[in-house]
């Protein structure tokens, strides 16, 4: 019997092959004739076809091109069959040139390295659509918002997009701190409306929590959900919470190594060595603090302490009001609760 369910399972998974491998194949095979690489591009088109008539977001745009934005717009691009353009938009031309730069630089490597063909990569910048005008936005048929987190600037791009946008366009913001809820109001459309918090480095960086809000549709939300996977990336779910699953949870204990520091409970060295060899983190939490920027860490406890006063999780350490104070960033300064060259902690 055994043998019998193996044999109905290799026959079963024979006959899913699909017709892209098929095809895949038949190149493989005349691989050896001089009109190859023809018959090469025109499979490409068809597979290509396929499987963009399957993906709900044909067109996809991302706005805001910066250090999160041009990651996610080069791993978009990246997706073969998933979207048939990505719409790269910045207000301005110097950032739009600047994000472009990056996305090129970052491909370039990719292919130095071969860890992306020649052909793959023109592929990945024929998708893109690199623009200032907002307008050719309004038939996308998926946003992903990557602008700074500045809630009133946010406001005004939600305002515009609300209004220019086709009805069946769905919002999804990348921020890491801010209301999901409250942006989706903006927006005009809360129905059809998520996050999609990406990590940096985007390129890199497996993990996607995926935010939905009590009007998010169901629909909406999975949809959401199923193109973070589509665009080779593992999401997790989560309600709309002060720093989503990740920074909720690594943000206050940040600030608890920083209030053992406050007590004289331990040395920074002893707090980071401990959490290294005993709990095996890559990195203790004040060197983890002075690498992310001791500027963002404040900046994020604050909005959260402002807006939940009684939460006794969301606190900001003396230590950390000092250094802020004194300029001491971090990595990005040179000093924090460490001495750095560049990358390098001393």
């Amino acid at each position: 019997n055994n043998d019998n369910n193996n044999n109905d399972k290799k026959k079963t998974k024979k006959r899913k092959n699909n017709h892209s491998t098929m095809i895949s194949n038949l190149f493989h095979r005349s691989s050896s004739s001089s009109s190859s690489l023809i018959f090469r591009k025109h499979v490409d088109k068809i597979v290509s076809r396929s499987f963009a008539s399957q993906s709900p977001f044909s067109k996809v745009g991302v706005v805001g091109l910066g250090l999160m934005g041009h990651g996610i717009c080069q791993v978009a691009a990246a997706a073969s069959g998933v979207h048939e353009t990505v719409v790269a938009y910045e207000a301005k031309q110097e950032f739009l040139d600047r994000g472009r730069a990056r996305i090129e630089s970052s491909v370039k490597k990719l292919v130095d390295k071969k860890k992306m063909s020649a052909e793959d990569a023109d592929a990945l910048h024929g998708r893109i659509l690199y623009t200032t005008d907002i307008d050719h936005l309004k038939d996308a048929d998926f946003l992903v918002e990557a602008v700074i987190e500045n809630i009133d600037l946010k406001k005004d791009l939600y305002g515009t997009l609300g209004r220019i946008c086709q009805p069946s366009t769905i919002f999804a913001s990348n921020t890491s701190s801010l209301s999901i809820t409250e942006m989706a109001q903006m927006s005009g459309r809360p129905e059809n409306f998520v996050g999609v918090h990406f990590f940096n480095p985007v390129q890199i960086m497996k993990l996607v929590e995926v935010i939905s809000t009590p009007d998010t549709l169901p629909e909406v939300y999975q949809k959401a959900y199923n193109w973070v996977g589509d665009v080779g990336k593992v999401a997790v779910s989560c309600g709309d919470t002060p720093g989503f699953i990740v920074n909720r949870l690594l943000v206050p204990a940040l600030m608890q190594g920083m209030l053992m520091v406050d007590r004289g409970d331990a040395s920074v060295r002893d707090i980071d060595l401990s959490m290294q060899l005993g709990a095996g983190h890559p990195m203790g939490p004040l060197h983890l603090a002075d690498y992310v920027g001791l500027d963002t860490c404040y900046y994020i406890m604050m909005g959260w302490t402002e807006k939940y006063p009684n939460e006794p999780a969301f606190v900001i350490p003396e230590c950390l009001k000092e250094k802020m104070a004194a300029g001491d960033l971090g990595r990005k300064s040179g000093k924090g609760f460490y001495h750095w060259e560049g990358d390098v902690r001393g």
